[in-house]
């Protein structure tokens, strides 16, 4: 019987060395990156430490990431999203003489889709600047095989010709043969931004962001093509420069 007690407790005592030793893994932090610049106008580099937890050790995905952002007296955080390949870039978005901190990781998606977050450090606080959103952009199919991708409201729409997919529209009961349109108001597939990158918009007015967005037919693999836009933070807000479109 004694011997059954001792081997339960030396059975126990291991078990909660797995348990601590797992604790330990899962919460043992890598850095990531580390970078130098004056994030806060104090005319300072600050050291900026991009650190993560990946999500196991046999896989590259970080489910947790933050920028340890230290100065001469003073130290802040910031938390991301987690993915792969996390990064920043650091670079003046909102045009007021201070590099902001731009964060970027793939999601590993099928899309292709990217987490960003951009954040500034003023008055020694950190402050999220939202993100451009394409508020108008819309596409429906019409008769006679026909797309139409609007991008804005004044723009005159654009036109596609989609008969060379009219059989796969035809076996998914979206046009008959004569190509009449079964379903009224069928919209396209409009993804939501997969990707930002910083753009130099001239030596006088700095960095914007250029976005890409993929436009789909009937299902995501049926790509129309991609909106490419070109955006600029000002008063406060991000406007619009150029919005183009990529045909697939």
């Amino acid at each position: 019987m004694k011997y059954l007690i001792t081997i339960i407790f030396i059975f126990l005592v291991s078990l909660g060395l797995s348990v601590d030793n797992l604790k330990a893994t899962e919460t043992k932090a890598t850095l990531i990156h580390t970078y130098e610049a004056d994030v806060t106008g104090d005319g300072q580099h600050e050291k900026i430490e991009l650190k993560g937890i990946l999500f196991s050790p046999d896989t590259t995905f970080y489910r947790k990431v933050w920028a340890s952002i230290t100065s001469n007296n003073q130290k802040w955080k910031i938390n991301y999203n987690g993915g792969y390949d996390p990064s920043l870039q650091l670079i003046d978005l909102n045009h007021d003489t201070i590099k902001d901190i731009f964060y970027q990781s793939a999601t590993g998606g099928s899309g292709g889709l990217y987490n960003y977050q951009l954040d500034t450090i003023t008055n020694d606080k950190i402050s999220n600047i939202p993100l451009p959103e394409q508020t108008y952009l819309s596409g429906e199919f019409e008769d006679n095989f026909n797309v139409t991708i609007q991008l804005t409201p004044s723009e005159k729409p654009i036109q596609i010709d989609v008969k060379n997919r009219a059989d796969d529209y035809i076996r998914l009961g979206i046009y008959n043969k004569e190509g009449k349109l079964l379903e009224t108001n069928k919209s396209v597939m409009i993804d939501p931004i997969a990707f930002f990158e910083p753009l130099l918009i001239s030596e006088s007015k700095g960095y914007g962001l250029k976005s890409y967005q993929q436009i789909s037919g009937a299902y995501h693999a049926d790509r129309l093509g991609t909106v490419e836009t070109i955006w600029y933070f000002e008063n406060g807000k991000w406007i619009i420069l150029q919005t183009k479109w990529i045909p697939s």
